[in-house]
């Protein structure tokens, strides 16, 4: 029997529609084991979590069957409450399926602590510059001492105290400048 006599024959058209069956069946039996044990029409609407401590969100997780992984902490944010949620993925409203897990960003308890430079030599609006651009702010009651120099940096006081190179301020910190007066001795 040649290869065309068989691509025309009853036997070939017999095979091709059991194959298609075949398939088909195991096709929709697939789909329908998916549908089981994917929990294809279940929902749970995730919770605004915004403001909460950890332990609220566990709680309030737990109840629903969900759990959740801190992912990072982001730069502090004073309109939240300290180690609160200010960020969350899922976001709120959101349908999930159970032991989903809903991934938090909190707020960190302070501001970061930022390292202060050296500025002895610079100018009142070099050193100005630099600290705004760190995360500082510079107060306006400047202490003037004895040197040549006019405006130029002598020093850095934090609440009363000098403050020295590389020592740490928490960010938003105000500082005052140290200046030399442009007086002879």
């Amino acid at each position: 029997m040649s290869i065309i006599q068989f691509l025309k024959s009853k036997t070939f058209f017999k095979q091709i529609a059991f194959a298609i069956v075949g398939l088909l069946i195991i096709i929709f039996s697939f789909k329908f084991w998916l549908g089981i044990t994917t929990n294809h029409k279940q929902k749970i609407q995730v919770p605004e979590l915004h403001k909460m401590s950890i332990n609220e969100v566990q709680k309030k997780l737990n109840e629903l069957n969900l759990d959740f992984i801190v992912i990072d902490s982001a730069s502090y944010n004073p309109d939240y409450p300290k180690k609160s949620v200010i960020e969350q993925s899922p976001e709120a409203g959101d349908f999930v399926k159970e032991k989903r897990k809903i991934y938090l960003t909190l707020n960190p308890s302070k501001y970061r602590d930022i390292t202060i430079p050296e500025l002895n030599g610079r100018t009142k609006r070099q050193a100005i510059s630099e600290l705004r651009a760190k995360g500082l702010n510079v107060g306006t009651n400047y202490t003037y001492v004895r040197d040549i120099g006019k405006d130029v940096v002598r020093g850095l006081k934090f609440e009363g105290k000098i403050v020295n190179t590389n020592d740490k301020l928490p960010k938003n910190s105000i500082v005052e400048l140290v200046l030399g007066d442009g007086k002879r001795n």
